[in-house]
């Protein structure tokens, strides 16, 4: 009977697993398949003064406006949960010169370059109706000073449903955010060498690859800060979340009780840190509640698992990444030079992001490298080479 008792325990405990685990599976294929939208196409219509984009859609999504062209021209929408289909970019039409949808953020993200100042007018998403059998989210562009007559024409409608072709290449590459943050600054000194504090060498370098970025013209970089200034480390997370950034990098110098320490290491998100990163996502978030009917807030945790994994997962290909173009610019390492920490500037859920300590502040080597522009700019070439193949890499795993 004793045995019997055990047995039966196994077999229930063994079927109660069972069901755990079907019941995971099934709220993960809920965030995965239903909750997930298809883009297949993109569409142009209209003229140089008033330009229709129709996505098409296998599901219905939602979109947030990150960027409405007013200072670069460029529109940028990003839309949570949804995948892409194929290669979608080309050289545009009408008010449109150069469109690109990418994979970001845990959804998709269309980039439009205008040819002039242009405004976007409306956003809506049609249902499947009139013999159409997608979703068609639509965006309506009109440029500055144009004419006020409404986009609703029959010819502009059959212009909107005819596709542009996508085999030319664009003539410009819309380009990737990247936020380069130089650590502490203001009251907050960081570290101290014999003669600098890391906070005035980690500006430095963190300006210096700015240069460095901006010349190869593929980047749009910001500084969490250009100055002598302090930024909370939460308001530098938000800085990166909110310009949409594509990479995040946090410029660091260590320090130890040992002169002898010296050598540069980068950290990834821990595991422990994981754990923090809904006190990021729940402030000032989107894709978390973009379309989550009843505010599910089991489907909202999955999705950001879901999120945070892939971003984890790219943080720690960066990570090695640059280990190995900082190691051939002859740059001393840690000999564990790849950690991990639950470091604040680290748990956006979304961007992609390292902690760099470039080197020991209490070492009189790594200070002096630090300290000395050629050997700083060497070092900022370094990363740059690492910022340009970990793009290069994520290119051609989205184009298989």
């Amino acid at each position: 009977m004793g045995a019997r008792v055990k047995g039966s325990g196994i077999k229930w405990t063994a079927l109660a697993l069972s069901a755990a685990l079907a019941a995971g599976a099934a709220a993960v294929a809920f965030a995965q398949g239903p909750e997930s939208a298809g883009l297949t196409k993109v569409r142009f219509g209209g003229d140089r003064f008033e330009t229709r984009v129709v996505l098409e859609l296998d599901k219905e999504t939602s979109a947030k406006l990150l960027a409405d062209g007013t200072l670069d021209r460029r529109v940028v929408l990003a839309m949570p949960r949804t995948t892409v289909t194929g290669d979608l970019q080309g050289a545009g039409y009408g008010l449109v010169k150069a469109w690109m949808v990418e994979e970001a953020a845990g959804g998709a993200r269309l980039s439009l370059d205008l040819r002039q100042d242009a405004e976007v007018r409306r956003r809506f998403l049609l249902p499947p109706s009139d013999g159409a059998t997608n979703y068609r989210y639509v965006i309506d562009l009109r440029a500055k000073g144009a004419p006020a007559a409404p986009l609703a024409s029959e010819a502009k409608a059959a212009l909107a449903a005819t596709p542009i072709s996508t085999a030319s290449p664009p003539p410009l590459r819309l380009k990737k955010v990247v936020v380069i943050d130089a650590g502490h600054g203001g009251n907050d000194p960081g570290t101290s060498g014999a003669h600098y504090k890391e906070k005035e060498l980690v500006l430095a370098a963190a300006q210096s690859l700015k240069t460095r970025l901006e010349r190869s013209g593929k980047y749009k970089v910001l500084l969490t800060r250009d100055t002598d200034v302090y930024v909370p480390r939460e308001g530098r997370v938000q800085i990166a979340r909110r310009a949409d950034a594509d990479l995040f990098i946090s410029l660091h110098a260590d320090a130890g009780p040992n002169p002898s320490t010296q050598g540069a290491s980068v950290y990834t998100l821990s595991e422990k840190g994981q754990g923090r990163v809904a006190e990021v996502a729940n402030k000032n978030d989107w894709f978390m509640n973009a379309s989550l009917s009843g505010g599910d807030k089991a489907v909202s945790q999955i999705l950001l698992d879901l999120t945070q994994r892939t971003t984890k997962n790219r943080s720690a290909m960066f990570a090695e990444t640059l280990l190995e173009k900082v190691s051939g610019a002859e740059i001393p390492l840690l000999r564990r030079s790849h950690r991990d920490a639950g470091f604040v500037v680290l748990l956006a859920p979304d961007v992609p992001a390292v902690l760099f300590e470039m080197g020991f502040m209490t070492n009189p080597d790594d200070e002096a490298r630090l300290s000395d522009p050629a050997s700083r700019n060497r070092m900022t070439s370094a990363i740059g080479d690492a910022i340009d193949a970990y793009f290069a890499q994520q290119t051609r795993l989205a184009a298989r």
